[in-house]
């Protein structure tokens, strides 16, 4: 069996350093507000290094991939993005589900929180998500725009099918240098980890979650729900095996560091080295991975529903099944595009609220609440996303290894 197999290398890993970091984060933002703070620019210096060597990872990689491709090989990449985007669309059903078994109400500041950044429509969404996947190379790497990066990355890589056998041993050797380097800068989560934790309870702690602890309580219960029940569910069909084994390693390596990075860009080297662990196809995950950070959004989806709910809550709009049927696919679609953007998932919050005849002014009120309370929000919610990203992946190529004369999901 596969996980028995990398059972010794899964356990060589950095959880225990990163569970001392962990400790020692807390431990100084306890007894020292001023030097945690000050620490904190190690946990700054260690996401901003991660998600500066992404996108040049996941150009090179996915280029890779498609250069070296052989007529015959599985990738699987169609089976796992439906695996995506039926968690994600099951996870806005969830949410709304337990939306209206508890509901919740807002209470709504005074004065407004402005937002520059903010899609004003759903066709306004699906026109930035067009534009973004033509934009220049060079900008795109720039700018981590991933959607770009990956569609240059496939074109590159099947102009390259056509070169020479030198030209695509160099890029394979770049691909392993690449990787060598995220190597290198992985080993220093534990310190990154140690100064995120630190700052972040200095500076606001979490007495202020209080006032919000049921909203916040919907949100967390419903993502447990999904990564420990509904995720495991959809990989038993997969593997026909008993699934848990694979969740807890994939929440363990890659929902861990999620959740103290707070992205799923800086979390793309973890899912690749964690793949590699794993032994999956590598032509299958370095290209899933990255569609992963993208798409895999069921987090994103919780988030954008339990909040939109909240908000029609607190102003006494009724939700019937047909309109209940649109706020899923619109929350789904949100959440699919919620990754280009800097707290994606709440500055899409106004997408939601505005086809339903919520003003403005209320959605970016539920907008500042949701910032009040991503502290674990916005942790869980990546967490959530990145680990399911991963875990699709390993389950589609396992599947494979169990039962390779099998072509359907």
């Amino acid at each position: 069996m596969i996980i028995q197999k990398n059972k010794k290398n899964i356990k060589n890993n950095l959880v225990m350093q990163i569970i001392f970091g962990l400790t020692l984060g807390m431990t100084l933002a306890w007894f020292s507000k001023e030097y945690a703070i000050a620490i904190g620019v190690l946990g700054d210096l260690f996401v901003n290094i991660l998600k500066s060597i992404s996108p040049l990872l996941v150009l090179v990689l996915t280029l890779t991939s498609i250069a070296n491709y052989n007529e015959g090989q599985k990738h699987n990449i169609r089976k796992i993005i439906i695996l995506y985007l039926l968690s994600t669309f099951s996870a806005v059903v969830i949410a709304l589900i337990f939306s209206y078994l508890i509901p919740q109400t807002l209470t709504l500041p005074s004065t407004n929180t402005t937002i520059v950044t903010q899609p004003s429509k759903t066709l306004e969404v699906l026109r930035i998500l067009l534009m973004s996947m033509v934009t220049n190379p060079l900008q795109s790497l720039i700018q981590a725009n991933y959607i770009s990066i990956l569609l240059w990355g496939i074109s590159l890589g099947f102009a390259f099918r056509h070169s020479s056998k030198t030209t695509r041993s160099l890029l394979n050797d770049l691909a392993s240098a690449i990787t060598q380097l995220v190597h290198l800068i992985i080993k220093f989560a534990p310190i990154g980890i140690c100064g995120l934790v630190s700052s972040s309870l200095a500076s606001t702690g979490f007495k202020v979650l209080w006032q919000y602890a049921g909203l916040l309580s919907l949100l967390l219960g419903c993502m447990l729900l999904i990564a420990l029940l509904l995720n495991p569910l959809i990989v038993w069909y997969i593997i026909r095996r008993n699934p848990y084994p694979l969740v807890f390693i994939c929440l363990r390596e890659s929902g861990v560091t999620a959740f103290f990075t707070r992205s799923s860009a800086a979390n793309i080297p973890v899912n690749i080295i964690l793949a590699k662990k794993l032994n999956l196809n590598p032509e299958t995950y370095t290209v899933s991975i990255p569609i992963g950070a993208n798409i895999s959004m069921s987090g994103a989806s919780i988030t954008i529903t339990v909040l939109t709910l909240a908000a029609m809550h607190t102003l006494g709009i009724s939700l019937d099944w047909s309109t209940s049927i649109l706020l899923s696919l619109v929350a789904s679609l949100c959440a699919c595009g919620a990754s280009s953007i800097a707290s994606g998932s709440l500055l899409l919050i106004p997408v939601v609220c505005h086809i339903f005849g919520i003003p403005n002014e209320i959605a970016m009120q539920v907008v500042a609440i949701g910032f009040i309370i991503s502290i674990l929000q916005d942790s869980a919610e990546t967490a959530l996303n990145s680990s399911a990203a991963i875990l699709f992946t390993a389950a589609v190529c396992m599947a494979e290894k169990y039962h390779p004369l099998n072509k359907n999901i």
